[in-house]
C-alpha cells in the first residue's frame, strides 16, 4: 500500500505524487482510490487501491537501478537495428514497451530509438515515441537519483552524443 505524499510511476504517465487515500461509492460498490497528480503535466488519476498493482502503479526506482539504467543506455552490444522491420511495427513494439511501466522496457526504447536516428531520420511518430521515452526516463531517473530532470536529459544526451552529431550532420 503506498502512502500519502509518496512518489510512484503510472505506466505512459510517469512520476506522481500519490495526494490521498479516498473512498467512493460507485455502482453500489464501496471502493478505495488512490489519488495521484502526475507530477510532468498535472493530471490527477484516481487509481483504485485494489488494482494498483494490475494497472502498473508502482514506487520510483531505486538509487541501484537508476545507475544500472544508465549503464544498459551506454551498452550498445544488444543493438540490432532496425532491419527488417518497418516502422509501424517498431512503432506498435515501442508503444507497448511504453505502456508496459517497466523502466528498463522505456530506456530499452529510448536507446533503440537514438541508435536508429543515427543511421536514418525519425519519422514523427518515432520522434515523438522518443521523446516521451526520454521524458519518462529522465523524470525517473531524476527522483530517483535526486538530480534535476535537465541534469538527467543533459547525461543521456551525452551518451548519445556521437548519434546526435550524426543527426546533425545530415539535418
Amino acid at each position: 500500500m503506498f502512502k500519502v505524499n509518496e512518489l510512484v510511476v503510472y505506466p505512459s504517465q510517469g512520476v506522481g505524487r500519490v495526494e490521498r487515500v479516498e473512498s467512493q461509492e460507485i455502482g453500489g460498490v464501496k471502493a478505495d482510490f488512490y489519488i495521484v497528480r502526475i507530477l510532468s503535466n498535472n493530471v490527477t488519476l484516481m487509481v483504485p487501491v485494489s488494482n494498483a498493482e494490475n494497472v502498473g502503479l508502482r514506487c520510483v526506482c531505486s538509487v541501484k537501478t537508476g545507475q544500472g539504467i544508465f549503464e544498459s543506455l551506454k551498452d550498445r552490444s544488444e543493438f540490432t537495428g532496425y532491419t527488417g522491420q518497418n516502422w509501424n511495427r517498431r512503432y506498435r513494439e515501442y508503444s507497448e514497451k511504453l505502456k508496459s511501466g517497466d523502466l528498463s522496457d522505456v530506456a530499452y526504447v529510448l536507446k533503440e530509438l537514438f541508435l536508429i536516428g543515427k543511421d536514418k531520420e525519425l519519422s514523427f511518430g518515432e520522434r515523438r515515441l522518443l521523446e516521451q521515452a526520454m521524458g519518462l526516463v529522465s523524470m525517473e531517473l531524476a527522483y530517483s537519483v535526486d538530480k534535476t530532470q535537465d541534469a538527467i536529459k543533459d547525461g543521456i544526451n551525452e551518451i548519445f552524443a556521437d548519434v546526435i552529431a550524426a543527426q546533425e550532420e545530415k539535418g
